[in-house]
């Protein structure tokens, strides 16, 4: 970032005294400095942060690498927003530069933003979030020892009116707090399980669309814990919680005209959409690992759980990986339904985008639309997804598409990431085990 004046202006421009510089790591964690405008301003000069954020998990424990120091950054002038929490606060996102650069993820999602760019496509996305509210706060979790949570609103139904009205304070603050970050929050609601939210995005183009949905989660989760809350994205909390998914919608303008490439006359899933599709069908099974990276997101794939088990495809469909709302104006999209509320935005949307372009450029054959449509079915010819986070792993790390696609020093170190997060926990043992086997 050389354009110290530019900079400069926009700190002025929304009248900050701090700044929370940053980026968010392969576990989702924003990792940042506070510091004041000035020291800012002068670390800008030559801005360096640790190079271990590609290569720790989501406890902070090494997983890879052999070096560790500080590494070059590169400012994004386009990322700053305003930053609630704090009083005269805005955050920015700096993105590691030198070996490391190619291991970040919203380096991944860059370069697939560039690919469909120079293929005469904008890329637009809108990711939609469950969450679960517990009436815990992060020291009587740990005193709990995390068993027996206690929900809130365990009375609440899906799409409840009366949860909404009962609670309607709080979540009408937490949708200021949210919209306080800068991100285009298209709805906040009640769902499916006791203290269970939704929050939908609206869509932004590019790397936008990413950042969005990371604040929108650091957002929701130092505001519950300001309420004596806790604000929870994991896929799967046990008996009597619903699973909660990250889905991502995404379409392609052209860049010239801003034309929905998606859009068909007829209103029906357009051939490119298809085309789109049938990228997917073939590439997203054996890197399902970038769009669901966590121990616990594949018990959200347990049977007869909502969430599919293989990229399955229909119009409208809530039940099939990649539900297609076809339009035949601006709103034809396609909806990525598979990935975990903990999924990593950065990923996720270079996964969906990698397939997707790579069935354009490829020109594969369209796959019908999935007749039984079912979350269990995985239709003749499409192979089911991983079923846990060790096999993911292995099938990515030997994808030639994979390799193609996301290159040989991400695909190996992401790899390595997700085999040390499923070693992190193979010797544990949750309580249901030991009830089941105890005795036996």
């Amino acid at each position: 970032m050389r354009d110290l004046s530019a900079l400069k202006a926009k700190l002025d421009e929304h009248q900050a005294e701090v700044v929370h510089v940053g980026q968010f790591d392969t576990a989702s964690i924003f990792r940042e400095r506070r510091l004041r405008k000035d020291q800012f301003l002068e670390w800008a000069e030559d801005p360096r942060f640790s190079n271990t954020l590609a290569y720790w998990d989501s406890g902070d424990d090494l997983f890879a690498g052999t070096t560790y120091g500080t590494a070059p950054q590169a400012i994004d002038l386009s990322s700053l927003r305003p930053y609630p929490a704090e009083p005269g606060a805005v955050a920015i996102i700096a993105e590691m530069e030198g070996e490391a650069k190619e291991l970040m993820p919203r380096q991944v999602l860059r370069r697939q933003l560039e690919r469909a760019e120079a293929m005469g496509y904008l890329v637009k996305g809108a990711f939609e979030f469950e969450v679960i509210l517990l009436d815990e706060t992060d020291l009587s979790v740990r005193d709990s020892g995390f068993r027996h949570l206690k929900p809130f609103a365990p009375d609440n139904k899906c799409w409840s009116g009366t949860t909404a009205a009962t609670h309607a304070a709080l979540i009408a603050d937490m949708e200021a707090e949210i919209l306080g970050y800068g991100v285009n929050l298209f709805g906040l609601g009640v769902e499916l399980g006791p203290g269970c939210l939704e929050t939908t995005l609206g869509a932004e183009f590019g790397l936008k669309a990413a950042d969005d949905a990371a604040f929108l989660r650091l957002a929701v989760r130092s505001f519950a814990r300001r309420k004596g809350l806790t604000a929870s994205f994991m896929p799967f909390l046990g008996a009597g919680y619903p699973g909660l998914g990250g889905h991502l919608s995404v379409s392609l303008h052209d860049k010239v005209s801003g034309e929905n490439k998606f859009s068909a006359p007829d209103g029906t899933t357009s051939p490119l959409a298809q085309t789109f599709i049938a990228g997917m069908m073939e590439v997203v099974p054996e890197c399902y690992a970038l769009c669901t990276s966590s121990v616990n997101a594949y018990r959200r794939l347990a049977p007869g759980s909502w969430a599919p088990k293989a990229v399955t495809w229909q119009d409208y469909t809530f039940t099939t990986s990649v539900r297609s709302v076809p339009s035949a104006g601006e709103h034809a999209r396609l909806e990525f339904r598979s990935p975990p509320a903990d999924c990593n935005t950065y990923l996720t949307m270079a996964l969906m985008l990698a397939a997707g372009l790579d069935g354009i450029e490829r020109d594969l054959p369209h796959r019908p639309a999935t007749q039984a449509g079912g979350p269990d079915d995985v239709p003749a010819g499409c192979a089911r997804f991983p079923r846990d986070l060790y096999e993911a792993a292995s099938r990515l790390e030997h994808s030639e598409n994979g390799r193609r696609l996301f290159g040989d020093a991400f695909v190996d170190n992401f790899a390595l990431a997700c085999k040390a997060e499923d070693s992190a926990l193979r010797k544990s043992v949750p309580d249901e085990e030991r009830r089941r086997y105890l005795e036996a």
